[in-house]
């Protein structure tokens, strides 16, 4: 039998994961199991309510074993039902290794593809989204996003002309960790956007006050970024938060993840998630919270009291 490789074995440890994980998760989306989207309310074009995130998890370099672990979690989020993959020039090397992993997967055509513009020159908005698309090894991205607001106002008014030339499909802005919310009001309030992602968790729930309900009004999806507050939330529910309510299975939920990804983006002005993670049988947790119906007000309100005494 030929000596298998370094590379050779991270791929079959992988897949059998995978394998034996699918089940106990609810990761995998079958003909009976698809998982629950959400229209995009500028086009009505619907989408997976978990997407993936890509800051730190996929900045590994060009270290080839772990780029191919990542070809293996990004592998799981599309046989999860996942649509939505999300980066940003700011990430390190995150784009490259995606790139690199869309390739290896065929680049499949489920996949909508955001990024951001992140520069403080507004004359560069086309340079620097050209760059991204090669590392992406793509012609085209679905949406893109002014990272943080940064020069925004240039950078918009290039993105708009953008869209209305075909150069991308949806523009939108982003914020993190909680700032710049009267900014970001002010930006939805005068500006044409498709999307706006925010930080929006049981933690951080600011953004239900008034920019919610304003993306509601405006008709402007929502993604909602650092739904674990960078892990740290889960590692509080898993480590104090005891066994899972019995009743959270009403809902589809098997783990604590899943009961937060489920409340996140069954708020009604959440379009979708995107959690980021280095391993598979985290991301087949993910998935798991596409699947099966969303909770009522009454019932966000009952897992939302389950997290917060965990």
């Amino acid at each position: 039998m030929a000596r298998m490789n370094r590379r050779s074995l991270i791929k079959l440890f992988a897949a059998a994961a995978a394998t034996a994980t699918t089940w106990r998760l609810g990761g995998a989306a079958t003909p009976d199991r698809q998982p629950v989207r959400k229209p995009i309310p500028s086009s009505n074009e619907a989408l997976t309510v978990i997407g993936m995130g890509t800051w730190q998890s996929f900045n590994v370099g060009s270290d080839r074993p772990l780029r191919d672990a990542r070809t293996e979690v990004l592998r799981a989020f599309f046989a999860g039902g996942g649509q939505l993959v999300d980066s940003s020039p700011m990430y390190g090397s995150s784009q490259d290794v995606l790139g690199d992993a869309l390739d290896q997967l065929g680049h499949p055509e489920q996949c909508f593809s955001a990024d951001k513009v992140w520069t403080r020159d507004g004359d560069q908005t086309r340079a620097q989204t050209e760059i991204s698309a090669a590392k992406w090894r793509t012609r085209r991205f679905d949406l893109l996003q002014v990272h943080n607001l940064l020069s925004w106002e240039a950078h918009l008014e290039t993105l708009a002309d953008m869209k209305a030339s075909g150069e991308v499909r949806y523009i939108g802005v982003t914020t993190s960790h909680g700032r710049r919310h009267r900014e970001l009001e002010q930006v939805m309030r005068s500006q044409a956007l498709d999307f706006v992602q925010l930080t929006y968790n049981p933690v951080d729930r600011e953004v239900e006050t008034r920019l919610l309900p304003l993306a509601r009004e405006r008709g402007i999806a929502v993604i909602a970024n650092r739904p674990f507050r960078g892990g740290s939330l889960v590692d509080t529910l898993q480590r104090s938060g005891g066994p899972l309510p019995a009743w959270a299975a009403e809902v589809g939920c098997h783990n604590w993840p899943q009961l937060v990804l489920k409340w996140i983006v069954s708020h009604p002005a959440v379009t979708c998630a995107i959690p980021a993670t280095t391993r598979v049988d985290h991301m087949q947790e993910n998935m798991g919270a596409a699947i099966g119906d969303l909770p009522d007000a009454k019932l966000r309100a009952r897992m939302l009291a389950a997290i917060q005494a965990a």
